[in-house]
């Protein structure tokens, strides 16, 4: 046998993240604000659910749905933040974590040659799972003078007669945009015009910082059309669970529901139990988690303006994406030079699309004190540069 792997998985390029992520682990004194995962441990409380779980020995598989308590949760959680209801019968599915959402909710709306519109820069995992679907990507390159926002004219311009999904990556990993109602009612209008899908990922929809987060789903028309993911990894600082949703109409989630029953056969049981307790009694831990990122979002935006590097307002998630253009440096070159001379690990902005040139992903869920000494570091590095 000649040729014994896919020719389509030998395209794909390895995530740009895990590149500093493995070289920062071995360098001593280092400090990574290159991973989106919260510096938190789980709440205490929802692990202690789990642990209980475990000793009353909960250890069999669920239904392939996930549990029939936590999908009535998400329910209530989606219906009183959201104000869409959704049926726990029939119209969630519990994954293993957001990203299997995402790569079953396109295998289940995608036949071959159908186009998949994604907005970049965004979450590295969109486009390989696309094209895994046999789908054909296609890509806007969002502006910084638009804060990173889709705008209408950006969808229309590349819509198609083959155009079948809008992937919607808001808040937005890595620029930390968010579209606010007026920014959504302008996009569901060409999606229920042009008769469209839209999978909307909403697994930061509770750390915003400025208006309270909108679900494209909740506007006129488009429950019917959209996919909405979330989890428990952002939120709840459950990054280890390996727990997400899906909510959809019923003969979508029907099809979603058919290939994680042949490929995974239900979410962590474990798990499933103490996202139970988290959506019931997190709240409160939600809310300290988001001030603490609020303040260290605030004290990075700070810090930029005094070394005078440049960087639109973020007001979601936890990642900021400071431009390093006047530098005359590819984000790969800055990136790697900060790395091997000041001990900081950033992500270059082209791992979430080559619209990412001349900007870095910097991530504050870390502590206050890494993050300052990041700043001494970077203001220093910048400084040398000049």
């Amino acid at each position: 046998m000649t040729k014994p792997l896919s020719d389509k998985v030998l395209g794909l390029k390895p995530s740009g993240i895990r590149k500093f992520f493995d070289i920062v682990s071995e360098m001593k004194d280092a400090i990574s604000l290159g991973v989106g995962e919260p510096d938190f441990d789980t709440p205490w409380h929802i692990r202690d659910e789990g642990i209980y779980a475990l000793e009353r020995g909960r250890t069999f598989y669920t239904s392939n749905a996930g549990l029939k308590e936590l999908r009535q949760e998400i329910s209530n959680y989606i219906s009183r933040t959201q104000g869409i209801n959704y049926s726990s019968d029939s119209e969630i599915l519990v994954t293993v974590g957001g990203s299997e959402a995402i790569d079953i909710g396109l295998r289940a709306l995608i036949n071959p040659g159908d186009e998949v519109i994604i907005p970049q820069p965004s979450y590295v995992s969109y486009e390989p799972c696309a094209i895994l679907a046999n789908a054909k990507p296609v890509i806007i390159n969002l502006k910084e003078e638009n804060e990173f926002r889709l705008k209408p004219e950006e969808l229309l311009n590349v819509i198609t007669d083959k155009t079948k999904v809008l992937i919607l990556p808001y808040p937005n990993n890595p620029t930390g945009a968010i579209m606010e109602r007026k920014d959504l009612e302008t996009i569901a209008k060409i999606i229920r015009e042009k008769d469209l899908y839209v999978m909307s990922d909403e697994i930061y929809s509770a750390l915003t910082y400025k208006n309270q987060h909108i679900s494209i789903a909740a506007l006129n028309g488009m429950k019917e059309r959209t996919i909405l993911i979330n989890g428990f990894s952002k939120a709840y600082a459950m990054t280890g669970w390996r727990l997400g949703y899906a909510c959809a109409p019923k003969e979508i989630i029907s099809q979603m529901t058919k290939i994680h029953q042949y490929a995974i056969m239900c979410a962590p049981t474990t798990s499933q139990y103490a996202a139970v307790d988290a959506l019931k009694n997190g709240d409160k831990d939600v809310e300290q988690m988001r001030q603490a990122y609020n303040q260290r979002r605030r004290f990075l935006m700070n810090a930029f303006k005094e070394m005078k590097l440049e960087c639109f307002e973020p007001y979601g998630a936890f990642y900021v994406f400071p431009s390093i253009k006047k530098f005359g440096m590819t984000s790969e070159e800055f990136a790697t030079r900060f790395l091997m001379e000041e001990k900081v690990a950033v992500v270059p902005g082209t791992a979430f699309g080559n619209c990412g040139e001349g900007f870095l992903r910097i991530s504050y869920a870390y502590s206050i004190d890494n993050l300052k000494i990041a700043m001494e570091r970077l203001n220093r590095f910048v400084t040398k540069l000049r």
